[in-house]
């Protein structure tokens, strides 16, 4: 054991380990299954855990260097024999004693996947492919080399998140820190089974860009109102920055969200029509959207602003024929029905589609400034219409600033933006034509060169588009038990992620598997408690049922009660067998 000269007790194991520069924890036993795979052999049932990492010495080029592993497998190689475990009542170490047996029984074979040796240079893990010998020392990385190997960023510098520390140790003991900047050009997905802590993580994943060494412009799609209790970043002074940065947040409810009718596409509008709308009618439809397009140009119209009305017209237009007229008399009864589906959609008071009006690109999206935009009481159509228009301008906003299109106006925006989206499996459904999914693809796959990063959220990664999946270079995966959700994260992780992914069932609540661009190396991480509060709370009914029966809550239901809700009369219920009428 090489133990570091500051140590000042060996009382206890655990200080030993944590002083230690490296723990010897085994010895080469030879190669494993896998090309990268070695086994080695330990007596420790302690430290070698699975998710740990550990490594042995190998001269590249001339210069020793650390080839870290993770532990993958564990396998009793030997233990004592079943007759000794048979009666519970007797320990199995007395039974060993009297035959002579003395200490530690257990052997185990471990099996460990090889990374690399970290190299500072490249700042990532480089693999020379040159395994251990037979009889080679295995050591237990210290937590203070680790420290330095798992995390792209040190926590609290420009671009980091910390979201948690590694969870073979103690908590805070080793951090795992995110770099900000791949996680957000190459795009982020949160995978995980209801009640696993995906949410949680998601505010946790915000509260580090609202940080003052990140000041990042955020929006978040909240199709639940679970986001809201972010409003106490705003003020809260552990976000402050020493220049006088504080970040805002801006909370959209559903009757301020706004769309303008000219940013819909003809798939939106053809979208957005109730089901039975015949093959005619669309017709008809595309190519009124169409003759209202050319006609604007024609005229020279800015940027080509119409209102709901002036399509409506252009549909009227292709009307011919008459009402009663036989045969190919004339179209005026799919023209009727057409404008009869398009009224009921967009003729309406209380609607979010509007002439001119629409949420500005530079208030949903500042730097500093967190955007929450509540869906939960627009339709799910509608939910995903505002999403890909949305996400059709902020794509195009960003690429003509880069392009220096855009000096000015809406459609400059001099900053990148990451926008969040819970429930993203709504906005990307595997296997349905959804506006919104296309628009996801093209960011996804080209947004890195205009700075749109995108965060999906999903508890049902079967149900998501695996190719919008796919495009998500950074994972963070928490409890997952559906067989067919673990079938899809596992072909969307890359490699040496996948080994630990058979660990997903035994996670609890916010523990995670990380891996992708945003870390050195596939991680199972201790997701960090907020800083805010969580609103994704579940309820606890039993107890709101006990409160709703509790003498102050009667109380205030007989002062608050309605005098329609009261009996019409003194007069006793009829009965009828058994049953009160």
């Amino acid at each position: 054991m090489n133990i570091s000269t500051d140590e000042t007790t060996a009382d206890s194991p655990d200080v030993i380990i944590r002083e230690m520069s490296d723990f010897l924890a085994g010895t080469v036993k030879g190669p494993g299954k896998e090309p990268h795979d070695f086994q080695f052999i330990t007596r420790d049932n302690e430290h070698v855990r699975i998710g740990e990492f550990v490594y042995y010495s190998a001269d590249v080029a001339g210069e020793s260097r650390k080839i870290i592993g993770t532990v993958k497998e564990r396998r009793l190689a030997r233990s004592l024999p079943d007759s000794f475990l048979a009666d519970p009542l007797t320990p199995p170490s007395t039974v060993a004693s009297m035959i002579g047996i003395e200490g530690d029984t257990e052997i185990y074979e471990i099996t460990v996947s090889a990374i690399g040796y970290f190299s500072r240079k490249l700042g990532s893990f480089v693999n020379p492919r040159i395994p251990p010998q037979s009889g080679d020392g295995v050591f237990l990385a210290s937590s203070e080399t680790l420290g330095e190997m798992l995390s792209p960023r040190t926590s609290g510098a420009t671009g980091s998140a910390h979201i948690g520390s590694l969870l073979t140790r103690d908590a805070g003991e080793v951090p795992i820190v995110l770099s900000v900047r791949d996680v957000v050009s190459t795009h982020l997905a949160i995978l995980a089974s209801t009640g696993s802590g995906k949410s949680y993580t998601a505010g946790v994943f915000i509260e580090e860009l609202m940080q003052q060494y990140n000041r990042a412009a955020v929006l978040i799609v909240d199709p639940h109102g679970e986001y809201h209790t972010l409003s106490t970043i705003q003020g809260d002074s552990q976000f402050a920055g020493n220049d006088g940065y504080q970040p805002e947040v801006k909370i959209f409810t559903p009757d301020k969200i706004k769309v303008r009718f000219s940013t819909l596409t003809e798939a939106d509008i053809k979208y957005l029509l109730p089901e039975g709308t015949s093959d005619k009618m669309l017709h008809y439809l595309g190519q009124a959207f169409r003759s209202l397009q050319d006609r604007l140009k024609a005229e020279g119209r800015r940027d080509y602003l119409y209102n709901y009305f002036d399509l409506r017209e252009e549909v009227q237009r292709q009307q011919y024929g008459k009402e009663n007229e036989a045969g190919d008399g004339g179209n005026v009864s799919s023209i009727q029905g057409l404008l009869w589906r398009l009224d009921s959609r967009f003729d309406r008071d209380t609607g979010i589609f509007h002439a001119h009006d629409h949420l500005q690109l530079q208030e949903l999206y500042r730097p500093g400034r967190v955007t929450i935009l509540q869906l939960s009481d627009i339709e799910q159509h509608e939910q995903q219409v505002i999403v890909g228009t949305l996400l059709r301008r902020i794509n195009k906003a960003r690429m003509m600033t880069t392009r220096e299109e855009a000096t000015s106006g809406e459609n400059f925006l001099d900053y990148p933006v990451f926008t969040l989206l819970e429930e993203a499996h709504r906005f990307a459904p595997a296997g349905a034509s959804v506006v919104s999914t296309h628009v996801l693809r093209q960011i996804l796959s080209e947004g890195r060169k205009f700075g749109v990063g995108i965060g999906l959220i999903t508890q049902r990664p079967g149900k998501l588009d695996q190719d919008v999946l796919s495009q998500c270079m950074t994972q963070i995966i928490m409890r997952i038990v559906n067989p067919i959700d673990q079938q899809t994260v596992a072909q969307s992780v890359e490699g040496a992620g996948r080994e630990m992914l058979r660990e997903l069932p035994a996670l609890t609540k916010g523990q995670a598997i990380i891996c992708g661009v945003g870390v050195n190396t596939p991680v199972m991480c201790r997701i960090r408690p907020r800083l805010t509060e969580h609103g994704g709370e579940t309820f606890d009914a039993p107890a709101e049922w006990m409160k709703w029966h509790s003498s102050g809550e009667s109380a205030k239901r007989t002062q608050d009660e309605s005098p329609y809700l009261k009996p019409a009369s003194d007069k006793k219920p009829e009965k009828i067998g058994n049953v009160r009428i």
